[in-house]
């Protein structure tokens, strides 16, 4: 099996990284009370207890049983229990029933990742040098892997509170954030022939490669995301009434499902609130808007007289930015308002739609057996997402990254931002 593109190669370094991504999962969930591990209030969700055995999992399969002579894997059934979608290895739980699974315990769960940890230390100690570009990159692999379930369990753990009546909070309180909102400036763009696609220096998921030639049309980029505010003159102006604004598959949504405003959002007193993960408070206008699906973003591009970005122009302009923004490490764990016209508002903050259909670059392969299965089948039916957000690790993000979700997904950190043809 073809090994994905490493990153630390060093053996010292890569197992600190493995200990620091291992404890930052861990510390994620620190602030859940014993209950909280079991909710699933969704099928898009996850109950934490299933992500903490589930990333464990992985390195369990595609590392310890191949790589480790003798490995005892902690219990028979938990192949089945946290497998997620990988067909070619076999049968697996339900993803709608996971949320049933009072056993393993949480505390089992733990003893289930110490397990795994004190195995991987001692492949990682072990293993030959020969072996070692293998078994690093398929470490890097699970690190990232890893990373993206700890973006995910932060986006379930918010829609599990924000289904509980009593609206709890998963942290105390948000820093206060501006209310002034930053002009939106427009920057002009020259079209051509450009590259994009990951450049081969340090990891990257499959999906990402290979590099590849596209052709740029002159077009302008909004140089911030668009905020509660403005998103609220679409809502008060009656966009989510008018069919015309609305792709066809995003009118019967709205319809279907009685949208009205973003997920989290309710009017009380005449006052817009919404649910955050420090609990429910009042929206800040200044804020960008968040947990939108793909169906909103794009009605409210068509009600401003702009669209959405193409893939490839927002990445030739992220690659242009250094990688600062709003990112986990941040504490903030919420959108923060545009703080600066000039440099723009560019990673961070909230996933952006794009009008580009998650689909292979020209001569994309997936990785060779099982993990192949992570991407490539993927492909269909979904819209790419770039720019990471307020739940994604910095270290995580990069401007070749391709995030996608189906069109109505709302509970991730979804956004909006604007683009323009000259």
């Amino acid at each position: 099996m073809n090994a994905p593109a490493a990153g630390p190669v060093n053996r010292m370094d890569l197992m600190a990284r493995f200990q620091e991504v291992r404890a930052q999962t861990e510390r994620l969930c620190a602030p859940l009370a014993v209950d909280d591990y079991q909710v699933q209030s969704v099928l898009e969700t996850s109950p934490p207890k299933w992500h903490l055995a589930h990333v464990s999992w992985f390195f369990e399969t595609f590392l310890l049983k191949p790589f480790a002579p003798g490995y005892l894997p902690f219990h028979p059934r938990f192949e089945y229990l946290f497998n997620s979608y990988y067909e070619t290895l076999g049968s697996f739980h339900p993803r709608a029933q996971r949320g049933l699974l009072s056993r393993p315990t949480v505390e089992e769960v733990y003893r289930y990742r110490a397990h795994v940890d004190e195995a991987m230390f001692t492949l990682m100690h072990a293993i030959s040098q020969e072996r070692w570009g293998d078994v690093a990159g398929r470490i890097t692999l699970g690190l990232n892997h890893e990373q993206q379930h700890q973006e995910l369990l932060l986006m379930d753990i918010k829609h599990n509170f924000a289904m509980n009546p009593l609206r709890p909070a998963y942290q105390e309180k948000l820093a206060a954030a501006a209310e002034s909102i930053t002009p939106l400036r427009w920057i002009e763009r020259e079209g051509g022939i450009a590259e994009i696609g990951h450049d081969g220096g340090g990891f990257a998921f499959d999906n990402e490669t290979p590099r590849h030639d596209v052709l740029l049309r002159d077009h302008a980029l909004a140089s911030r995301p668009v905020t509660n505010g403005e998103y609220l003159e679409f809502i008060e102006s009656g966009g989510y009434g008018d069919a015309m604004y609305w792709l066809a598959d995003g009118w019967a949504a709205v319809r279907e499902n009685g949208w009205c405003a973003p997920l989290y959002w309710e009017k009380h007193d005449g006052h817009w609130w919404h649910m955050t993960l420090a609990g429910f408070l009042p929206l800040n206008r200044a804020e960008p808007v968040c947990h939108v699906s793909f169906y909103e973003a794009d009605a409210y591009a068509r009600w401003a007289g702009k669209r959405l970005p193409r893939e490839e122009e927002l990445e030739t302009m992220l690659a242009k930015q250094r990688v600062e923004g709003n990112f986990v490490e941040s504490g903030l764990l919420h959108p923060s308002p545009a703080t600066s016209p000039a440099d723009g508002q560019w990673y961070g903050t909230v996933w952006e739609w794009t009008r580009s259909a998650y689909s292979p670059y020209p001569g994309f392969q997936p990785l060779a057996g099982s993990l192949g299965e992570y991407n490539g089948k993927f492909m269909a039916n979904q819209m790419v997402l770039r720019g990471g957000c307020c739940a994604t690790p910095r270290s995580h993000m990069r401007a070749s990254y391709r995030n996608f979700f189906y069109p109505h997904d709302r509970w991730p950190f979804t956004g909006i931002r604007l683009a323009a043809d000259r």
